[in-house]
C-alpha cells in the first residue's frame, strides 16, 4: 500500500478490469482494489444457487428439483460479446440488396457510397432508398445496429452502417451467432482481464475496505485503506466508490428467471437473445431477454436461465417487463431487481478521477465498450488502439 502508483483502480467490474489490463500493458504501475472478496462487482456471477436466494431474500432453500447449488453460476448483469454475422438468413430481395451495400461500404472509399453521403445523409433516407418496411427497420436498427431508441434515424448514417457491418462480420466469424459467451458465466471475464494486468505487473487486493479517496487542490493523490495510503496520479472506479461525484439518470429493472424449458419458438436453442423494439410495445426503450443454459455450465442439467431487462419508464416497472416474461412462461423462480443508472458528473480531467457508468439494460457489451474507450481517451488524450496494444504485448513476449 505505501507505494506510488500511476493508476489505482477501485472495483473489479468488467469495465474496471479491462481498463486495468490496458493500463498495465501500456507500462503503467497499477494497483487494483475491491471492497468485496470476489471479482466482478455488479457484473459478478453468483454461485452457488443458495447465495442467489439469499441475495434476493427469497425464503427457504432452492427446491431439490433445481439440482446441486454449485452447478449454478448466475449472472447479475447479462451481456453477450460481439464476436467481430446474416446473408443466408434473409430472403427478401430489398433487404439482401441493403446488406450487400453494407458489406461493401467503406467510409474511406467514395466509390462504395452509391450516391449516399455517410456524413450527411440520415439513416431514415438510407432505409427509404432501399424501400425497407417498418418491421425490417425496427429489426435492423435495434437487433443489428443495437440502438436503444429511434433517435439514430435522423442522424448521419455512417455510424449505423458501421454498426450493422460489425454485426455481419461478427456473424461470419463463427457462423451461428455474432455473440460470444464464456463458460461458467460472465464473472470469468473480469478475472481474465485481472490476470492480464497481473502478468504485466499489476497488483490486486480483494476484500480491501476503502476508507478515503484523497484529493488535494482538486486533484486525486491517493487512496486510504486500513490506515495506509497508496498514492497515485490517476484513479479509475465504479460509481459506488464516489457517490458524491455521480448522478442518477434513470433506472433499470432486471428479472432473473429459472426455467425448465427452452424459450418457445427458438428451435429449442440452448442460448438466445431476444430484443423487443420499443415501437412493438409502445415504449421509448427496448426490452431485452438473454437466455443461457446448462450447456454453458451456468445451470443444473436441463435448466435454463433467462434474464429480462429494460429501462424503467413508469412507476410500475414490473408491468413494463411483462411482454418479456410472457415469452418465458412457465417460470419456476423469479429474482427481481431495480437498480439506478449512474453517470459521472464531470469528465474527470481536472480531478483525474475517472468514473465508469453503471451497466444499462442492454444484453450486449457495445455500450460498455463505448464507456471503456471514452474513459481511456479522457485518461490518455488519445484514442484506444488495439493494434498498438498487441504490438506492445508482442514486444515483451514475442509473436503468438
Amino acid at each position: 500500500m505505501n507505494e506510488e502508483y500511476d493508476v489505482i483502480v477501485l472495483g473489479t467490474g468488467l469495465t474496471e478490469c479491462i481498463l486495468s489490463g490496458i493500463m498495465s500493458v501500456n507500462g503503467k504501475k497499477v494497483l487494483h482494489m475491491d471492497r468485496n472478496p470476489y471479482y466482478g462487482g455488479e457484473s459478478a456471477s453468483i454461485t452457488p444457487l443458495e447465495d442467489l436466494y439469499r441475495r434476493f431474500k427469497i425464503p427457504g432453500a432452492p427446491p431439490t428439483s433445481m439440482g446441486r447449488g454449485r452447478d449454478w453460476n448466475v449472472d447479475l448483469i447479462p451481456k453477450f460479446l460481439m464476436a467481430n454475422g446474416l446473408m443466408g438468413l434473409f430472403e427478401k430481395r430489398r433487404f439482401r440488396k441493403f446488406l450487400v451495400y453494407v458489406a461493401n461500404f467503406d467510409e474511406n472509399d467514395p466509390r462504395t457510397f452509391e450516391g449516399i453521403d455517410p456524413k450527411k445523409t440520415a439513416m431514415r433516407e438510407v432505409y427509404k432508398k432501399f424501400d425497407l418496411g417498418q418491421d425490417v427497420i425496427d429489426f435492423t436498427g435495434h437487433a443489428l445496429a443495437l440502438y436503444r431508441t429511434d433517435d439514430y434515424l435522423d442522424q448521419p448514417c455512417c455510424e449505423t452502417i458501421n454498426r450493422i457491418k460489425l454485426y455481419s462480420e461478427s456473424l461470419a466469424r463463427y457462423g451461428k451467432s455474432p455473440y460470444l459467451y464464456p463458460l461458467y458465466g460472465l464473472g470469468e471475464l473480469p478475472q481474465g482481464f485481472a490476470r492480464l494486468s497481473a502478468i504485466y505487473g499489476g497488483t490486486y487486493m480483494l476484500n480491501k475496505p476503502i476508507e478515503e479517496i484523497i484529493v488535494q487542490n482538486g486533484k486525486v493523490t491517493g487512496v486510504k485503506s486500513e490506515g495506509e495510503i497508496a498514492r497515485c496520479k490517476q484513479l479509475i472506479c465504479d460509481p459506488s466508490y464516489v457517490k458524491d461525484r455521480v448522478e442518477k439518470v434513470g433506472q433499470v429493472i432486471r428479472v432473473i428467471c429459472i426455467l425448465n424449458h427452452p424459450i418457445r419458438n427458438t428451435s429449442d436453442a440452448n442460448s438466445c437473445q431476444i430484443i423487443i423494439p420499443q415501437n412493438q410495445v409502445n415504449r421509448k426503450s427496448d426490452i431485452y431477454v438473454c437466455m443461457i443454459s446448462s450447456a454453458h455450465n451456468v445451470a443444473a442439467q436441463g435448466k435454463y436461465i433467462a434474464i429480462a431487462s429494460t429501462t424503467v419508464e413508469t412507476k410500475e416497472p414490473e408491468k413494463e417487463i411483462r411482454p418479456a416474461l410472457e415469452l418465458l412462461e412457465p417460470i419456476e423462480q423469479k429474482f427481481v431487481s431495480i437498480s439506478d443508472l449512474l453517470v459521472p458528473k464531470d469528465l474527470g480531467t481536472e480531478s483525474q478521477i475517472f468514473i465508469s457508468r453503471t451497466y444499462d439494460a442492454t444484453t450486449h457489451f457495445e455500450t460498455t465498450c463505448d464507456d471503456i474507450k471514452d474513459i481511456y481517451k479522457r485518461m490518455t488524450g488519445s484514442e484506444f488502439d488495439f493494434e498498438e496494444m498487441k504490438r506492445k504485448k508482442n514486444d515483451i513476449y514475442g509473436e503468438d
